[in-house]
């Protein structure tokens, strides 16, 4: 195994970016995590993609440098592969001279960005720290996604179907006459369904109605 890494795994927590670098150029792959770790990143560097399949990604922000040439597992079979585990993490690929074909076949799978070398340490650090920011932005989504879902589980079912046909735009006497109740008692299952979703405003409660695809009409 040719792993290195500049940061023991168990030290980072789910707030510390990791940056993988994956090259079988050993003088290159020592220079990238020298580089990172120059201006404070943690790094985790590897020979080759079947060593990065074998390495408990830890969940924090990262993103790739990966080498479109490598010996065995080429670049792109290790980035076809990681979307088939259904492992996200955005992908800067470093390509050669002739390399403009594979280029192309890696932005439509869904690179976020390729480098030229030979490249500028700068242009590198500034490509990683857009995607670290990025793939920071969509864990942060996903935790909220996942927060609010967990509050919709806290609503009665009655509660729910009042908050999906207030937040499609009906009247409280609309929703009344629809589901056979009372317009006192729908307000008070939306009041409930507002307190539960911790919404503090009405427009908040649409919102997370979108969010979580529960509008009737409308959204």
């Amino acid at each position: 195994m040719t792993i290195q890494s500049l940061e023991p795994v168990d030290t980072i927590s789910p707030d510390d970016a990791l940056v993988l670098v994956v090259d079988d150029d050993a003088l290159l792959r020592g220079a990238l995590g020298n580089l990172f770790r120059s201006v404070g990143m943690r790094a985790a560097l590897f020979g080759s993609a079947a060593e990065l399949l074998e390495y408990q990604l830890p969940e924090a922000p990262c993103c790739l440098v990966l080498d479109v040439r490598l010996r065995g597992q080429s670049g792109l079979d290790l980035q076809a592969r990681l979307g088939q585990l259904g492992i996200r993490v955005p992908i800067i690929f470093m390509t050669g001279y002739g390399d403009i074909a594979m280029t192309v076949a890696a932005m439509k799978a869904g690179a976020e960005d390729f480098m030229a070398k030979p490249f500028r340490d700068q242009d590198l650090l500034d490509a990683v720290s857009a995607a670290l920011a990025k793939d920071r932005r969509r864990r942060e989504g996903m935790r909220r996604a996942q927060g609010l879902r967990s509050c919709f589980e806290t609503l009665t079912p009655r509660e729910s179907e009042v908050m999906a046909l207030a937040t499609s735009g009906l009247m409280n006497k609309q929703i009344a006459s629809r589901i056979g109740i009372s317009e006192v008692t729908v307000k008070i299952h939306r009041g409930q369904a507002m307190r539960k979703m911790k919404a503090r405003t009405f427009a908040d409660l649409v919102l997370m109605a979108q969010q979580l695809g529960v509008c009737h009409v409308g959204c």
